[in-house]
């Protein structure tokens, strides 16, 4: 039987996931600013997590969508799951490599600044992220995919790109990978409220049950 898709803004994304076993999509959303009174759209988010995290985020039991939503703590305790986490990202608004490697690297590095754990290891793995995705040309619907390992010491970025084999890079320094989560997962610290926002409607329902 067919997975069944959801749609998020237009773009399927399958219901479930298969890294080591089937990760449903507990959270959606988009990336998108306001440029000249327009709302330009810059790739929509689905974000897969091993059911098993409702049993690390107890402790928020029977708060509401809006309470989860407003509390970064919550989002901390997801971040720090121990549990497999993907987010896929579908490209809406074309982007050079380079400029989403500019992007990731800016945003995980002031982070990593701030709490004081940017040293010349995160440098190094930043900058090989950004190699990475250097040469590469997201056209709508290219697919970027973030599978975070259960212990959060590792990261594999996939790039499927139309008429090209994937391509695959391993982020290996923990500060980079957990401060990556954070940047898609991570409260109002992250980059898309909408994905905050469905999660914490998601994970509200399955903290009640």
């Amino acid at each position: 039987m067919a997975d069944e898709v959801v749609l998020v803004d237009e773009i399927s994304y399958p219901s479930k996931y298969t890294t080591t076993k089937p990760l449903p999509l507990l959270g959606h959303g988009i990336t998108d600013m306001e440029i000249h009174f327009l709302q330009v759209k810059f790739y929509s988010i689905g974000v897969y997590l091993d059911p098993e995290i409702v049993g690390h985020l107890q402790q928020w039991k029977g708060k509401s969508a809006k309470e989860l939503e407003e509390n970064d703590e919550f989002f901390d305790a997801l971040v720090s799951a121990p549990v497999e986490k993907v987010v896929r990202l579908v490209v809406i608004k074309e982007i050079k490599g380079a400029q989403y490697g500019v992007q990731i690297e800016s945003a995980v590095r002031d982070r990593l600044a701030a709490d004081d754990k940017y040293e010349e290891e995160e440098e190094e793995a930043l900058e090989k992220i950004v190699e990475f995705l250097q040469s590469k040309y997201f056209k709508k619907h290219s697919v970027i995919t973030y599978h975070f390992s259960a212990d959060s010491q590792t990261a594999e970025i996939v790039v499927s790109l139309e008429g090209k084999d994937d391509s695959k890079f391993v982020v290996v320094n923990a500060n980079v990978v957990e401060t990556i989560q954070k940047w898609y997962l991570g409260g109002s610290r992250a980059v898309s409220p909408s994905t905050i926002a469905s999660l914490a409607n998601t994970l509200s329902v399955e903290l009640s049950k």
